[in-house]
């Protein structure tokens, strides 16, 4: 059965790669995002929304009608060893990575159904990189925050996941505010591709993982074996 899901990040990178799959596999999309993605599909809504002001996406998905699931794709990452922090810059990470996906969350879980889906994007970062501080202490939160929500949310039979990629082939992945912190090649010897993660988050929305839940799953290219 087709579902209803809100993509936030759905314009490029990742998001825009779980937009695709998604309409692919036949479900509707809701998008949120600052900019419009290029394209149209008849199951495809664009919603603007700064998914840094939280109080103004809490009440947007507010409206936004029943849903049957979220992945939060959305995000940034700007580098900077210890002793060079970027407060700010931290903030801000914060906000868009755990701040967002928390206010949705609250917004969107009272009315999913039994069989809901949460996925949240992580990274393999989460568990620690030299130059990354501060995006990864975000990408950890964002796992125990799941990790919480699964517990809270299996009654319901609600799942609620995490998928981690290592570097993907996303505009982010070039993005000059990182040039402090070179990319990791994976050990596989290529970076992930962004259909790669959309087709493990559109698993996870399905029916056949319902017995998942609170997972971090890694789709890394070996990038998290030592």
């Amino acid at each position: 059965m087709a579902k209803r899901i809100v993509v936030t990040g759905a314009s490029s990178g990742i998001g825009r790669a779980v937009a695709d799959r998604l309409l692919k596999d036949g479900d509707e999309v809701i998008g949120l995002s600052r900019s419009a993605p290029n394209f149209t599909d008849a199951r495809f809504r664009h919603v603007p929304a700064d998914l840094a002001d939280v109080d103004a996406i809490a009440l947007l998905a507010r409206e936004l009608g029943p849903v049957d699931g979220l992945v939060h794709a959305a995000g940034f990452m700007k580098t900077a060893r210890v002793g060079e922090l970027d407060l700010a810059s931290g903030e801000a990470m914060w906000r868009l990575h755990v701040a967002a996906a928390a206010a949705l969350a609250d917004a969107l879980v009272p009315s999913l159904p039994t069989g809901g889906r949460i996925v949240l994007i992580g990274s393999r970062v989460s568990a620690g990189a030299a130059g990354r501080s501060q995006y990864a202490a975000a990408k950890a939160a964002m796992v125990a925050m799941a990790r919480s929500w699964a517990i809270e949310l299996a009654p319901r039979g609600i799942t609620v996941n995490v998928v981690s990629p290592a570097a993907t082939e996303t505009p982010m992945l070039r993005d000059p505010q990182r040039s402090s912190s070179a990319p990791v090649m994976p050990p596989i010897g290529r970076y992930v591709k962004t259909e790669e993660v959309a087709s493990l988050v559109a698993f996870l929305l399905g029916d056949d993982a319902g017995a998942i839940t609170g997972q971090q799953i890694m789709v890394c290219g070996g990038s998290s074996l030592g």
